[in-house]
């Protein structure tokens, strides 16, 4: 599954997340939300979304809420990530990160992954540099 031509995350065209098919929910100084439904080929055997699945969802809305703390910023890269799992999930996925301090070249940021129930799935913290 990829995004339709033209439909961008953010602003930026990212391969990997078309391939996911993760969306783009809406962002504001500070703040990221991601969705992501849940198919076959992102299951794991138990038939739940991989914990691949659920890092990278984690990684990308942390990393679209650091980039908002620098107008100047081109982008990010993750320079740290910490992930703790609580339960499985399949369906749809929700993802929020949040700024918890920015600097001029590190942001430090918190995420979580919830499931359609509202249930939390995984939380993260991660640490991006600031790209100009």
């Amino acid at each position: 599954m990829t995004a339709p031509v033209g439909e961008t995350f953010f602003g930026r065209r990212i391969p990997f997340i078309d391939l996911l098919g993760a969306r783009a929910e809406g962002r504001e100084k500070g703040r990221a939300v991601v969705s992501l439904q849940v198919r076959e080929e992102l299951m794991n055997s138990w038939r739940f979304a991989h914990g691949g699945v659920l890092v990278a969802l984690l990684d990308v809305c942390m990393g679209s809420a650091a980039v908002t703390v620098d107008p100047e910023a081109r982008g990010v890269v993750t320079a740290g990530l910490s992930v703790s799992f609580f339960r499985s999930a399949a369906g749809l996925l929700r993802a929020e990160g949040r700024v918890l301090r920015g600097g001029r070249s590190l942001v430090h940021c918190e995420g979580e992954v919830r499931d359609a129930d509202g249930e939390l799935v995984a939380k993260a913290l991660g640490t991006f540099r600031l790209k100009r």
